[in-house]
């Protein structure tokens, strides 16, 4: 009877043991945090909101970020790196769907780093892709604009015709009204300013009065024209109703800011998948923006009720309707 008793006590301190090891296992210190943009920090959209994300690490866990900008080649991203690596730093931010590719080519070389990048395809176990389901916010910008449009025509520069907020806005607006016309025009570059204004004017001889700037390198730009013209736009990416609340109706936003911490905690949870990653509506990084003044409050209503479906349910208000 000792010696059972004995072999009991042995066995459960030996599963606390090991339970002890897992849960240490599974945990993760965040020692430093280093970031990679193609442009810079400083463009007010995508750029920024990156490094506003840097900065909600920073203050959530203390630790010391680091970013490097212009980085826009395998050579340039290999040589910080290789200098992130030296900082001690152990995960790496690359900004932009570029660096998937560049990093899938590194990780195996730095086993101790855990690299993620954006809307890209993250095949090695320690790189991880996070890809924003842009489909339902240019829905809803969408059906903004076709509301809001006094002429019936809507317009959208984009960057390339596959974005999937652009199939999204051409979906949302014509479910808004059956009759509206969206004239397309696409920049085939993220920062080509001025082929972006050309083909603005374009979409604005079509006879558009609300546009959606796809593109996070020109649309400061495109909104400013379209301010001067008296016109009104959609936003993208960021909220950008400070660049007029009378013209910008409200904005699509991706809230990297708010990803990265999301990130970083399940990185030190130990719980940070590799490979593609999804986050939408319900993961609270994407949303409309605030509504301008000029959007009158029924509208603001309806669409807000279509978003908590859409939370819901995970079905834009076409969808519902068709079953």
């Amino acid at each position: 009877m000792y010696n059972k008793r004995l072999l009991l006590i042995l066995g459960i301190c030996l599963l606390v043991f090991l339970a002890g090891c897992s849960e240490e296992k599974e945990s993760k210190k965040l020692e430093k945090v280093g970031l990679l943009v193609p442009d810079t920090i400083n463009d007010q959209v995508w750029g920024t909101n990156g490094y506003m994300g840097m900065l909600k690490i920073q203050k959530a866990y203390g630790t010391d970020i680091f970013y490097k900008e212009n980085i826009h080649s395998q050579a340039l991203v290999e040589r910080a790196v290789e200098e992130f690596s030296h900082k001690g730093i152990n995960i790496v931010f690359g900004h932009g769907n570029e660096y998937a590719d560049y990093f899938n080519k590194l990780a195996p070389d730095y086993p101790d780093m855990h690299f993620v990048s954006f809307n890209g395809n993250a095949s090695e176990k320690n790189t991880t892709s996070l890809k924003f389901e842009a489909h339902a916010m240019g829905f809803f910008g969408g059906m903004t604009a076709a509301h809001f449009s006094k002429t019936g025509t809507v317009g959208v520069v984009a960057t390339y015709k596959w974005q999937p907020e652009v199939k999204g806005f051409v979906e949302g607006a014509k479910f808004e009204r059956k009759d509206i016309h969206v004239a397309a025009r696409y920049v085939e570059n993220w920062d080509d300013s001025e082929k972006a204004l050309q083909l603005l004017d374009k979409v604005i001889a079509e006879g558009a009065d609300v546009v959606y700037p796809a593109g996070d390198g020109y649309n400061v730009a495109v909104i400013d024209k379209l301010k001067a013209k008296g016109l009104h736009a959609i936003g993208y990416v960021s909220d950008q109703s400070d660049l007029g609340k009378e013209t910008v109706l409200t904005s699509t936003v991706e809230h990297a800011d708010k990803l990265y911490l999301l990130v970083a905690d399940q990185f030190v949870k130990g719980k940070l998948k590799s490979g593609n990653l999804h986050f939408d509506f319900a993961d609270g990084v994407i949303s409309l923006s605030p509504f301008s003044e000029e959007v009158d409050k029924d509208f603001q209503k309806k669409i807000n009720g279509y978003i908590d479906q859409y939370i819901k349910t995970g079905k834009l208000p076409n969808k519902q309707m068709e079953e």
